[in-house]
């Protein structure tokens, strides 16, 4: 259920045009932010953006720069970072590389959520934007397609 919830926010971060927050409210950030604190006692947060169903916090760890979802409990959904296509597993860099050679990388991250790690790439072209998945670190699936206007 909890890897539903996730892959239900990141298909609304990829898919949504626009945002629409709800009024912040002060015990569900402090619930977060406390729960955070616990969940990473060395990061430094850097920022929070409350929404709907989930605050996305922004903090540093190891200098890295990284995110974490917390839903409006405080529960930790997701952890996602923003990786190079090197740091792809093998696997997976070989068949982008093979079946999406023509296209440019334009996003790329690994999202770490009740126990497994996931990794999502949006590749463009000048006709087209596709987001692939892959939840098993071996094989890609088409997320989303988009043709360009």
């Amino acid at each position: 259920m909890t890897r539903f919830i996730a892959f239900a926010f990141i298909a609304t971060l990829l898919l949504s045009t626009s945002s629409s927050q709800a009024t912040p409210n002060r015990d569900r950030i402090d619930a977060v932010t406390a729960s955070f604190h616990k969940d990473f006692k060395k990061a430094e947060l850097l920022s929070s953006e409350p929404g709907k169903a989930f605050t996305k916090l922004t903090f540093k760890l190891n200098d890295m720069v990284m995110f974490a979802y917390y839903n409006t409990d405080g529960q930790l959904i997701a952890v996602v970072r923003n990786i190079k296509s090197s740091q792809l597993p093998i696997q997976l860099m070989l068949k982008v590389k093979e079946s999406y050679s023509n296209c440019w990388i334009s996003d790329l991250f690994e999202m770490s959520a009740d126990g497994g790690t996931d990794y999502y790439i949006t590749l463009e072209d000048a006709n087209t934007k596709v987001t692939l998945r892959s939840t098993d670190a071996n094989n890609w699936e088409v997320y989303s397609r988009k043709t360009k206007e």
